[in-house]
């Protein structure tokens, strides 16, 4: 068509009809032949193209394979396993809880298996009844505001939608949560409660694990009930058996092409030498720290302001967005650890799995070196759990020592609280036990395979996108404190972001960081009035929201009242970003600034003191203003004692009852008005 249609554009075809009938022939001739070429070519072409994927057909089968054994249910029926622990984990510690049942399933002749809900179709659980004597539990976190953790949001999805028949199933659930927070375990409860209502089995009581007392003990005074209930159900006896099982054995790579091997990297080997978006926790950008300046002008603590560039990682944010950090821990505790180990941490080693089968192969990314490993890939600076202490006790020589690690690993009331005051309380880390414990001297590769993984941090993202496109701030305080052994502890990310040296070259300037989404987001309508909570560094997401504020405002909209209430120690000495407040409130951009500095007098004086003073005016912006309320902080005081001056001021102003108000400040959450960004 494309050829006739040019030809008849064509300026120098001749007028006569005798030759534009002759033109038209030789073009309909033309076509025809053209056509006649084409049609035979198309033919051998596809014809040839048949012949030459008959051999490819294997490697089609080949690939649709391996997904029939993302059936978890095929899995362990391949495996021979018929109990299978479900994970909700957003900084690991769900995950190791379900490691730890997976792994006492052998003590009772029982096989289990730990599994990621998103690496699987949750939907099989109905078919569960196949395997005999099998169970499904789930150990479910909740994170932020009574939200699944990121690897569970499918799993909770398809429960809200679920209108499968789980007769068959027999379940249990224990939840990690923190009292701290509004919404104390719901991820937990809602799975225990959505289960029976399609039909599920409960076979155990649902338990209830508190970050904010002793999620351990929690965990240990769960499962040593749990047990018992299982054996119970199917008639089946402890064998007795408690020895210490390796689940990964290790490699040592000799001759080993350094080109292959992980040097910090949390997905792709070379990750950071060749960085591809998008970005995200298997896959941080490495951020230029352009700026880091101390915040405070006085007093003990190091207060600081860093700024990340991220030109070209196409990574986008909003205002009161997260960002997360991947820190390194400090090297002199790595070098002590291969000291008292007695190990050259330049040797570079795999763990393997020695479950073929399992989705998760190694126990960070490998091989590696023991430097590597302990610097960017394990905690090694928080408390141990029972279950290292466990394993670890059959490598002390000297019998009292071995004893008293078995004891603190025991369920018994004496061991929990020695547990509870030698290691917990006493804020040991796995250095100091093995300095206070000189007969312990463990193989470092077992000792690497016990350690829980070093997790992201995250903060709270200071900024407004709208006017830093190309940057994210950070507003954190260094962590440091004695214990009551006289050691002095180092919050692992804070006293390395300290170090970050910016314009340097090397990766004393980089940090390794991702954004996370939030709720805690701006109304809609510039107009509608904020009031924004946040003492200490809970300022932070507030700094963003009022630049954004300015910024909505420099573009002609218009803008409501722009409230905030902020506390400190002393006015002179860590008054957190006071000139940029001061000229955004010049600016009337911020139009009320209530500062409570807490010991500049004798009687402490706090962020909900000044909201009673002026309760008025915040019943004012709250019942007639429509006003969104947000609190940023600490949530085991600060925030539950702004919202009981809620309850009072809502309670006193809108002729309320206790309950009432209660409930008027609920529903204030449920739609959206009363925010919190809270962490404990």
């Amino acid at each position: 068509l494309s050829v006739m249609g040019e030809a008849r554009m064509d300026p120098n075809l001749s007028p006569p009809d005798s030759t534009a009938q002759q033109d038209s022939l030789f073009s309909m001739t033309d076509v025809f032949l053209i056509s006649l070429i084409v049609g035979l070519f198309t033919y051998w072409f596809f014809f040839r193209k048949k012949k030459e994927e008959v051999p490819d057909l294997p490697k089609m089968q080949t690939v649709v394979a391996p997904q029939r054994d993302s059936s978890f249910i095929e899995k362990m029926k391949k495996t021979g396993r018929n109990i299978v622990v479900f994970y909700g984990s957003q900084t690991g510690t769900a995950e190791e809880f379900a490691n730890r049942l997976s792994k006492d399933a052998h003590r009772y002749g029982l096989r289990g298996m730990a599994a990621d809900p998103e690496e699987y179709d949750l939907s099989d659980l109905s078919r569960l009844s196949e395997i005999d004597k099998s169970l499904a539990v789930f150990c479910m976190a909740t994170y932020g505001e009574g939200d699944p953790t990121d690897n569970a949001q499918d799993f909770y999805d398809w429960l809200q939608e679920a209108d499968s028949d789980l007769s068959g199933l027999r379940f249990a659930v224990f939840g990690l949560g923190n009292k701290t927070y509004e919404h104390f375990n719901a991820m937990g409860k809602y799975v225990d409660k959505r289960l029976e209502e399609l039909g599920a089995q409960r076979i155990f009581e649902l338990g209830l694990g508190d970050d904010d007392g002793n999620l351990e003990e929690d965990f240990i005074t769960w499962r040593e009930q749990f047990w018992p209930a299982v054996c119970e159900h199917f008639g089946v006896e402890a064998t007795g058996e408690e020895s210490s099982i390796r689940q990964y054995e290790l490699v040592v790579q000799t001759d080993v092409n350094m080109n292959k091997v992980y040097t910090g990297e949390m997905g792709r080997l070379k990750s950071y030498e060749n960085q591809k978006p998008p970005f995200d926790a298997k896959n941080p950008f490495l951020a230029k720290v352009t700026e880091n300046r101390k915040l405070n002008e006085g007093g003990e603590r190091h207060l600081m302001h860093l700024e990340l560039d991220i030109s070209n990682s196409k990574i986008r944010y909003e205002s009161g967005d997260h960002v997360a950090v991947y820190p390194a821990n400090d090297s002199s505790l790595v070098n002590q650890i291969g000291e008292i180990l007695g190990t050259d941490l330049d040797i570079v080693m795999s763990l393997n799995n020695l479950d073929e089968e399992s989705n998760k192969k190694h126990p960070f990314p490998c091989p590696t070196s023991y430097r590597t490993a302990l610097t960017y890939y394990l905690d090694i600076t928080n408390p141990p759990r029972t279950n290292v202490l466990y394993e670890l006790a059959q490598y002390a020589t000297d019998t009292g020592e071995q004893e008293r690690l078995r004891k603190m690993a025991s369920s018994a009331a004496e061991g929990k609280a020695l547990y509870l005051s030698w290691v917990v309380e006493a804020r040991r880390n796995i250095l100091a036990i093995l300095q206070d414990m000189p007969s312990l001297r463990p193989p470092i590769d077992h000792l690497c395979e016990l350690l829980p993984r070093l997790q992201a941090r995250y903060y709270s993202i200071a900024s407004s996108s709208k006017v830093h496109s190309n940057s994210i701030h950070i507003c954190a305080v260094t962590v440091e404190y004695k214990t009551k052994t006289g050691r002095v502890n180092k919050g692992v990310a804070t006293n390395w972001l300290k170090n970050k040296v910016p314009d340097q070259n090397g990766s004393n300037s980089l940090v390794p960081m991702y954004v996370r989404k939030s709720q805690f987001r701006l109304p809609f309508k510039p107009s509608t009035p904020v009031i924004m909570i946040g003492p200490g560094t809970g300022v932070a997401p507030f700094i963003g929201f009022i630049q954004e504020r300015a910024w909505l405002k420099q573009q002609g909209k218009e803008v409501g009242e722009t409230v905030l209430y902020y506390g400190c120690r002393h006015e002179r000495e860590d008054y957190l970003y006071r000139e940029e407040l001061a000229n955004f409130q010049k600016e009337g951009v911020l139009t009320q600034l209530h500062v409570a500095f807490s010991r500049d007098q004798a009687e402490k004086v706090y962020v909900q003191h000044l909201l009673k003073k002026n309760k008025e005016n915040i019943w004012k912006l709250v019942n007639e203003g429509m006003a969104h309320i947000y609190v940023c902080g600490d949530a085991r005081n600060m925030a539950r004692d702004v919202q009981n001056t809620f309850y009072e001021i809502v309670s006193e102003l809108g002729n309320m009852s206790q309950p009432q108000a209660v409930d008027y400040v609920k529903k204030l959450m449920t739609k959206g008005r009363y925010s919190l960004d809270v962490w404990s």
